[in-house]
Order: structure tokens, then sequence, then C-alpha cells
């Protein structure tokens, strides 16, 4: 015990109470510090130790990892056109990266990527002589798009690194399929596979897919001095995927390297971080990216994770209402801390769509606030004015906020939020009964007045829930008129 009783405090001169203030304020830190460093502890054993619900792998494991089961888009009429053009002459065509990884995870299919060994020249000659329309989408990194019947399909010759300078590569085409494995970034995006199904794992893939474990091919620290992204990658498959970390030393690695994500452009991060922020945030990804200082390089107005946390858990768990889903945009709103200015700025230097940033700038900065004690008529004219779409945002952000405070609400409360947003479902918007013809009806002189009656009208008849037909609002129309 430093002192036996507060009493003692008195007969201390200034210099040791300083002291004294010192200790305690150290004290103070040391426990916060520690808390921290117990919070990342406990998310890295938890990444080491989770056991995902996910499919069983283990049989592949037990026979070599050989076989895909055959799926409809493996064998489309389109799908099955763009491999006979490139096998036409004897080479060999594969399924390559994330669309092999999603089939052994049986998670829906997005793209279907394919690689090849014929070079991107001949791979538009072989295209185009069956017909297929052959875009060069990325002709310098040996891409070409493939169209057929509307479908699209990357097609990329197999290639190798001969430079990196950790935004982009200068390659060289190859027809090793080992050497194109290789320069991929993780053990599970480097297996591809043929028509057939067999699956070709040149990196222990399907193990690390079996047991969830997130490693990169050979060295961490040379694959993401190649290609900065693979920082932010790594978090989103722990975030999408459910991924565990293999190895801590590849954990420090992405960490180390976090400001190096400065060299990266506005759209490859944008792209990344929008993937995380649709996820199912697994492991708290998002707290994790806070805590280790990546928000700070990318997204330093990225502040409010607690209030990110529980509206995600409202959009993608808590709730069986249609007009609610996970959104990237209303839950980075709710992530950052800035105003309608900011947001708009943060919106230009993301290179969102003018729409992602209208909408973005409008939750930051809105323009009317839900209530869970609104009236139906009152529900009813948000929707009108604003749209189901903005209402539904403003919602779930002013509840989930609700909930940092309150948990546990009265059931009534969430009652209430809950009625906004089934109002939402299926909500069409309702056409108000009088135009500016009707007011010139009634006498009034062509110019500003005509435009500021019928707002005048139309405010009285949102307020009353869109109700009144046409009669009443001439009757309404009439009696302002008067006044």
């Amino acid at each position: 015990m430093l002192f036996d009783s507060l009493d003692n405090l008195r007969d201390l001169s200034n210099g040791q109470l300083l002291l004294f203030s010192s200790a305690l304020l150290l004290f103070a830190y040391l426990v916060a510090k520690r808390r921290v460093w117990a919070r990342k502890h406990e998310q890295l054993q938890a990444l080491e130790e989770a056991d995902m619900s996910a499919p069983d792998l283990t049989a592949l494991l037990a026979e070599g990892g050989g076989q895909l089961t055959v799926e409809p888009w493996m064998t489309s009429p389109e799908v099955t056109a763009v491999f006979a053009a490139l096998t036409r002459d004897g080479k060999e065509a594969r399924f390559v990266g994330g669309c092999v990884r999603d089939a052994l995870l049986h998670r829906p299919i997005g793209d279907i990527d394919i690689a090849t060994q014929e070079t991107p020249d001949r791979v538009t000659e072989l295209l185009q002589s069956a017909g297929i329309r052959a875009v060069p989408t990325g002709i310098e990194h040996g891409t070409i798009t493939a169209v057929v019947n509307g479908a699209t399909f990357e097609v990329t010759t197999l290639r190798r690194d001969v430079a990196t300078d950790g935004r982009r590569a200068t390659v060289a085409f190859t027809d090793d399929w080992r050497a194109d494995a290789l320069r991929r970034d993780f053990t599970f995006n480097a297996m591809s596979a043929d028509m057939s199904g067999k699956v070709f794992d040149y990196f222990n893939g399907l193990q690390d897919l079996a047991h969830r474990q997130i490693r990169f091919i050979g060295r961490a620290e040379e694959r993401i001095l190649e290609d900065r992204l693979r920082i932010l990658r790594y978090f989103r498959f722990i975030a999408t995927l459910g991924m565990r970390v293999a190895d801590r030393f590849e954990f420090q690695m992405v960490v180390k390297y976090r400001d190096s994500l400065r060299e990266l452009s506005a759209e490859r991060v944008r792209d990344e971080l929008m993937k995380i922020f649709a996820s199912a945030n697994q492991f708290d990804t998002v707290r994790m990216m806070q805590e280790e200082g990546i928000f700070e390089v990318v997204l330093p107005e990225a502040t409010n994770v607690s209030w990110f946390r529980r509206l995600a858990w409202l959009d993608s768990s808590a709730l069986r209402i249609s007009a609610v889903a996970p959104d990237p945009i209303h839950r980075l709103a709710a992530l950052i801390e800035t105003d309608g200015d900011g947001a708009e700025a943060l919106g230009r230097r993301l290179k969102l769509s003018r729409a992602q940033i209208e909408r973005l700038r409008r939750l930051k900065a809105p323009a009317w606030t839900p209530r869970f004690d609104m009236t139906e008529d009152e529900i009813r004219a948000a929707l009108q004015q604003y749209g189901p779409q903005e209402v539904v945002d403003l919602t779930l952000l002013a509840w989930s906020h609700r909930l940092i405070l309150e948990p546990r609400l009265p059931k009534r409360q969430t009652e209430g939020w809950q009625a906004i947003l089934r109002a939402a479902e299926g909500w069409q918007p309702v056409e108000f009964p009088l135009k500016g013809r009707d007011v010139l009806a009634e006498g009034v002189a062509p110019g500003p007045q005509i435009s500021e009656m019928l707002d005048e009208v139309e405010e009285w008849w949102r307020a009353g829930g869109c109700r009144a037909d046409r009669a009443a609002c001439l009757t309404e129309l009439r009696a302002r008129l008067k006044h």
C-alpha cells in the first residue's frame, strides 16, 4: 500500500503529490494497455481456433483433393463454347481462382475466370473463329473477355511475374500451370480445375480451405511487397469466408506494411472496402482493422465500430423484413465520424459513384429523423417524400445507434422501429392529385404563386398520409386561396 489512508495525503508535499498522481496515471495506462493486448490475443486466438460451420472437405483431402462435383455452371453452353475454342489446338484451359474456391465451399458462383496456355493474340483468334466476341480488357496482362450470349468470361494467359512495384506487375507469358499459381496471393486462391472437375492444387490450398486457414503462397512479405492490395484482401477473406490466421508472423507482416496502402489507387482500395463492409464481418474483422491501424491509413473517418456492428447485426441477422438487407453504404455511414460535407469528400476520395456519394451525404446530413413512436400517417409521409431506401437507411441508423446506449430496448420501441421498416416493404409512391392547371383554374395568375400553392397543399396532403383524394385537395386549395 502506498498510503494507509487518504488522510495521509494531507501530509504530502507538492512533489510527493505529483509523484503519487503520476503513479496512478501510469497504473491506469498499464491496465488499459493490458486490456487492448488481451483483446488482440483473444481475436487472434479465435481466428486460430474457431470451428466454422462449413462444408466438410476432409473427404476430398483423404482422396488427395482431386475432384469437384460437376455443376451446371461448369457445363453451360456458353462455358462449353469457350473451352472448345481455347482447346482446339490441343492446349489446356481450366477454371481458376475464386470460382474454384467457392465451388468447393458450395457458395454461389460469381465471376467465372478461365486460364489458358494460349497467348493473348491466339486466344483472340480462337474465340473469333468460333463466333465468340473477344474484348481486350486487359491485354497487357494477358486478359481477354469472351462474350457469349450476353455472358462474359475473363480468359487469361498463364503468366509469371518479371517485376513488381507493389501496385502492378510486369509479366511474361508461360505454359506452366504451377508458375502461374505461384504468383497468386493465398493458397486457396491458387487452385484450378478442368471441366471434368479435377482439381489441381500446388500449394495445399484445399487443406487450408478445409481448415479455414488463410495462408500466403511462399513468403508473406514477398507476396505483400508484390501487391499491397493483398493486405486488404487478407482481411476481406477473414470477413467474408471466416478464414482463420494460420501464421501469426504472416499477420504481423500484414500489419507491418499497412502504411504502404497509401500507394494504391482509390478504386482498388474502394473495391476491397466495399466487399468487407457488405460481408458477414466474421471474427469482427472491422474492429480488428481499426485496432491494427488499417483504417488510419485508408479510412481515418472510420471510428464508430460499435455502431457498425449493431447496424450489421440488424440488417443481416436480427430482422426478417424484405426491405432490409446488408448494404455497404449505410454500414459505411454508421462507421464514419463526419458530417455531410465530410461524407461527400470521402466519397469522392474513394471514387464512389455519384449516386453513392449523394446517398452517403444524405445519411450523414439527414433531412428527416425517424422516431420509433411515429404514427402511420407520419411514416407514409416520410416514405412519400424521401423514398423507401432512405427511410430504411435512416431508421436502421437511428435504431442501431440507440442500441449502443441501451442494448435491450423496451418492446414498444423495438416494435415501433419494425413498423417503419415493414411499411417500406412494397411501398409505391402515391401521385399527388393536383397539377398547376388546377391552381390556374381557380383564378391564380401565372407565376411563382402557382408552385407555392401546390407545395403548400402537397405538404398538407403528405401530412395526412397521402390519403386525401382530388376533391379533398381542391377543397384545401380553395380554403387557402381565400386566406
